[in-house]
């Protein structure tokens, strides 16, 4: 009961810090949605990393490591740490100055008045929608394995069915009970300053699980030699090219609704220098633990037994959980969990508020027009959408659960395959309104041929070419941007006046 008990005191003091972030909410849309862009540096960094670091870098690291070994970090997050601070750069910091001038909120208002189109808005919003709601499952299905895994035998009379475990969906019902409440009440606001909070919770917890199970182990040396020796190795488990096309993944940054939502917080420009230098150096400090707990787990037996810790039967979902749960004292236990869950609500709620954004505004107001919504019609109307995501997401949770890391995967494939959209509104004064929608239709349709047959993300190891499916849908979408642009009519000059300033002279 003891990791329950620190769990649930976790959960009820993220509820208190959404009663206190309501106090400062102005209850205004612009508050609701960015913040009243007042965010400075560290509030800043903690929730873009925060909302990246979902339960994918952790669970799902974890799960990807025992299953094909320690090359996991290599294709994923030495990647990101370094691309992701480039998107950051070259996007980011373009897109927040873009929507300070012309208080935009959201992507698909940055779309719109950028290829002169309304009907774009409406195309971009189930597919931006439709692609976060697998990232929302992988958050749900991993604070769903991670406790189950903790809390194994502690319950055998109620949860006699799993095992003695909590049922995963009743965690998931939890969580997502406890995200909408303190972004109910805050929006934005109250998710930075919850992300603020749990990214420094869930970095400090990663680090205490790794150094304990390491102790418990009997040292780093010793873990490391417990491990399956032929995963200390890329050779065998993943192919060069298969390890090259990786690095596509992720450019999904540049394209994440929530991402963007954060950016706009930012009260300044200068406030991206600290999120540049530390992103990269955060994601080391989050991924390497896991990474190395994940292939210890392929060979570590209970201390003093030949009992193997990872039952050979266990989902790579719930190593993580398993491993805590069986080497760390119960405070520990719930401590790591808690750390844990952090990772994955410091995700949900920024995501939950982007999509009641998008809905809000580029759905219903942009369709009946700004002057039939009071203010707070506008908060209740994200409010009421936001409820039921939720509420979607959580049904989805309860199907058949597929591979924590496979999910994600496939999940900023998609948002990946639409950076070169984003990148050439910025940056390429011949992208058309054709140009953009031939684009995002074809490289929606080619992601869910690719999806579909991967059995709709059943088949982990699944290939084109010996590629990442990415690598289609990615050139999918430049090869319809570049052509469909250069046989269309270039915008106008009050546009390109509008994105490009030099064009002024």
């Amino acid at each position: 009961m003891t990791p329950v008990i620190i769990v649930c005191l976790y959960l009820g003091l993220l509820i208190i810090l959404g009663v206190v972030s309501n106090r400062f909410f102005r209850g205004s849309p612009s508050d609701y949605f960015v913040a009243s862009r007042s965010m400075g540096p560290f509030v800043l960094f903690m929730t873009v990393f925060g909302t990246t670091m979902t339960a994918f870098a952790m669970v799902g690291s974890t799960g990807e490591s025992y299953r094909v070994g320690v090359g996991t970090y290599g294709k994923i997050a030495s990647a990101s740490a370094l691309i992701h601070s480039a998107c950051f750069f070259l996007v980011g910091l373009r897109l927040w100055a873009l929507g300070k001038k012309h208080g935009y909120m959201t992507q698909i208002e940055f779309f719109r008045d950028r290829f002169e189109s309304r009907g774009l808005g409406y195309l971009l919003f189930p597919i931006l929608v439709g692609l976060l709601i697998p990232y929302l499952l992988v958050g749900l299905l991993g604070a769903g394995t991670v406790l189950s895994g903790v809390t194994r035998g502690a319950f055998p009379v109620a949860f006699a069915s799993t095992g003695g475990s909590i049922p995963p969906a009743l965690t998931s019902a939890v969580i997502s009970a406890v995200v909408l409440s303190y972004i109910f009440m805050g929006g934005v606001r109250s998710a930075a300053w919850a992300n603020t909070f749990q990214t420094l919770v869930f970095m400090l917890m990663g680090l205490l699980a790794f150094i304990l199970i390491s102790t418990k182990l009997g040292g780093l040396s010793a873990a490391s030699q417990m491990g399956d020796p032929g995963k200390a190795v890329r050779a065998g488990n993943i192919s060069e090219l298969q390890f090259l096309t990786y690095c596509l993944i992720p450019l999904s940054v540049g394209m994440f609704p929530h991402l963007f939502q954060n950016c706009l917080t930012s009260k300044s420009s200068r406030n991206f220098k600290f999120m540049l230098v530390a992103h990269p150096i955060s994601i080391m400090i989050t991924w390497i633990p896991c990474i190395l707990i994940g292939f210890w787990m392929t060979g570590a037996v209970i201390p003093g037994t030949e009992a193997r810790i990872i039952p050979e039967a266990a989902s790579p979902n719930a190593v993580l959980g398993i491993a805590v749960g069986k080497l760390a004292t119960p405070v520990i236990s719930g401590l790591v969990t808690a750390g844990v869950l952090a990772a994955i609500m410091s995700s949900l709620d920024s995501q939950f508020v982007s999509v009641g954004t998008m809905f809000t505004r580029d759905i219903v107001v942009h369709l009946l027009g700004k002057d039939r919504f009071s203010d707070t019609a506008m908060v209740w109307l994200a409010r009421g959408f936001i409820s039921f995501i939720v509420l979607v997401t959580f049904l989805f949770s309860l199907a058949e659960p597929r591979q924590v890391f496979t999910l994600g995967i496939w999940c900023f494939s998609g948002y990946a395959s639409l950076f070169p959209l984003v990148f050439a509104a910025i940056y390429w004064k011949r992208t058309t309104k054709a140009g953009a929608y031939a684009a995002v239709v074809a490289t929606a349709v080619v992601w869910f041929l690719l999806f579909r047959a991967s059995d709709y993300g059943a088949n982990t190891s699944y290939l084109v070419g010996g590629m990442m499916p990415v690598v289609l849908m990615f050139a999918a979408c430049v090869l319809t941007l570049i052509l469909v642009s250069l046989m269309t009519k270039a915008p106008s000059r009050r546009t390109l006046v509008k994105f490009f300033p030099a064009n002024k002279v």
